[in-house]
């Protein structure tokens, strides 16, 4: 934890955060003042980040034996409609009291003048994160297939949260879901690229070409995979908090099964800059034909379609890849030394996987 500003990314007042030609990320004595408005905690900051802060960025504030996450959007300009702390926020909130394992919300602030943008503060929850490593007490074999089951079984969880009316039924309109995911996406590609790779617009034309009938509509978390997942710190292997809701929408539920699956790390599979859970290569944990298996033993929904939605959401990564990969170009990631320089060949690398899930072949025919 850090106590004193780094004078670029933090600094200590308003008045320092003026002079600097890039806003800073967190301002402590407006942060501050936002936790005391909240009856949250009492005394001096101080503050780490959390993950690697591809898109939203979070960080963990300490006040005495207090601790919250603050969770707030990039530096702007960024689409709004991508970064909608509050819109997230609320999704949370509606979802906890539907049983789904969420943090805690305990404060919004809808106000840009004291971040510069919209964020939230929520419970700090202390919990395992599965990535590169598998932590102790979930790696004997039986925790890792219990690891595994509780991958898929919290998504059957979350799509089966009634969304035919209330106020989540107006986070989204599930019907043309698929068709407008195609069309933005379609639509972002030269905005955000430098360079020529025509398989996007290969993909894109036959994503719009093969579009599957929906069967039904749910919460979608739209980056649904094992490292957005807290589990319990202890076995066995449960989750205890779905993270990072930036994505959510309500559409079809397989739109978050094809992208857990088409990102699922296994033995034998190509890698993709989207591979953030490498563990699942390991002796016990499911397979992607596992993990299809058991979610479908769960729903009563057709997955004859599912390489669709594999395929959509690899091209989708790629789009969103792409304008990462942008940035970093023309110099604004400056920080960023181990993600986007891996882009250059990484988004190809969706793209052929992409491919493959669409049954295209190497020369682009049906």
């Amino acid at each position: 934890m850090h106590s004193v500003p780094d004078g670029v990314e933090v600094v200590a007042t308003a008045a320092e955060a003026a002079l600097l030609a890039s806003p800073p990320l967190l301002i402590l004595d407006a942060v501050t003042a936002f936790l005391d408005a909240n009856n949250l905690g009492s005394g001096p900051l101080s503050w780490a980040q959390i993950g690697d802060g591809q898109s939203n960025i979070t960080y963990r504030i300490q006040r005495g034996s207090d601790v919250y996450v603050l969770r707030r959007g990039p530096r702007p300009p960024l689409p709004r409609s991508t970064h909608d702390m509050v819109r997230e926020a609320r999704i949370q909130q509606l979802l906890q009291t539907r049983g789904i394992p969420v943090p805690g919300i305990l404060a919004v602030c809808e106000d840009e003048s004291v971040l510069g943008v919209p964020f939230y503060v929520m419970t700090y929850l202390d919990g395992l994160v599965i990535a590169d490593t598998i932590p102790a007490p979930l790696d004997p074999l039986e925790e890792r297939l219990a690891t595994s089951n509780a991958v898929v079984d919290t998504l059957v969880q979350l799509h089966r949260v009634d969304v035919s009316d209330g106020e989540l039924a107006a986070f989204g309109r599930p019907d043309g879901y698929l068709r407008r995911q195609v069309e933005r996406f379609s639509a972002l590609w030269d905005i955000n690229t430098t360079r020529s790779l025509p398989d996007v617009a290969l993909l894109g034309s036959w994503l719009a070409d093969n579009l599957p009938d929906s069967q039904a509509a749910a919460v979608l978390h739209g980056d649904y995979r094992p490292g957005n997942l807290m589990f319990a710190s202890s076995a066995p292997a449960r989750v205890s908090a779905v993270l990072d809701w930036e994505m959510a929408a309500i559409g079809d539920p397989l739109a978050d099964l094809g992208y857990l699956t088409a990102t699922y790390a296994e033995p034998g599979s190509a890698s993709t800059p989207l591979e953030l859970t490498s563990v699942s290569r390991s002796p016990g944990y499911l397979d992607r034909a596992g993990v299809i298996a058991r979610y479908r033993a769960q729903s009563d929904l057709s997955l004859d379609a599912l390489p669709w939605y594999q395929a959509l959401a690899l091209w989708k990564a790629s789009i969103f890849c792409e304008a990462i990969y942008t940035r970093w170009l023309r110099g604004e990631r400056p920080g960023d030394t181990r993600f986007a320089p891996t882009l250059e060949a990484g988004v190809p690398q969706l793209l052929a996987q992409a491919r493959l899930f669409a049954g295209l072949s190497p020369e682009g025919r049906h």
